[in-house]
């Protein structure tokens, strides 16, 4: 327990100087590593995750309902309208660059969308994605 409890300062510790999608992947990748031994973030995972259709909201039953088919490109919220900047770090290289705000909007989309928490593993996958995406 006194381990778990160690890992999670130091996450938190990392999380507060993460500056990269590189760095904040990594994060997620070793709070992952610790619920799943050998995890390694996948890009194939990540995609499937942006694209699959959940069944708990009719206006935004995926992440493709207000970031578009490509996360290359501009997309509009499905229920306020508003313009939302493109995920790809390939063309938004500000996306994930402050932890604290990828926390901010993986808790409040995950929930929205997926309905419940991603898990680290997830977020893990989704940055990766994003970070490859061309």
């Amino acid at each position: 327990m006194r381990t778990i409890a160690t890992l999670g300062l130091l996450l938190i510790s990392i999380a507060a100087q993460a500056e990269t999608p590189q760095q904040i992947r990594q994060i997620y990748a070793t709070e992952a590593a610790a619920q799943q031994a050998g995890f390694t973030p996948s890009a194939k995972r990540g995609e499937t995750l942006f694209r699959q259709r959940f069944a708990l909201n009719d206006k935004m039953p995926a992440c493709t309902s207000c970031h578009t088919d490509s996360p290359l490109n501009i997309g509009q919220h499905a229920v306020t309208g508003k313009s939302v900047k493109p995920l790809a770090v390939a063309t938004n290289a500000e996306r994930f660059a402050d932890a604290a705000k990828v926390e901010k909007w993986f808790g409040r989309n995950c929930k929205e969308v997926v309905g419940r928490a991603c898990t680290p593993a997830e977020k893990a996958d989704f940055v990766t994605y994003m970070s490859e995406v061309r």
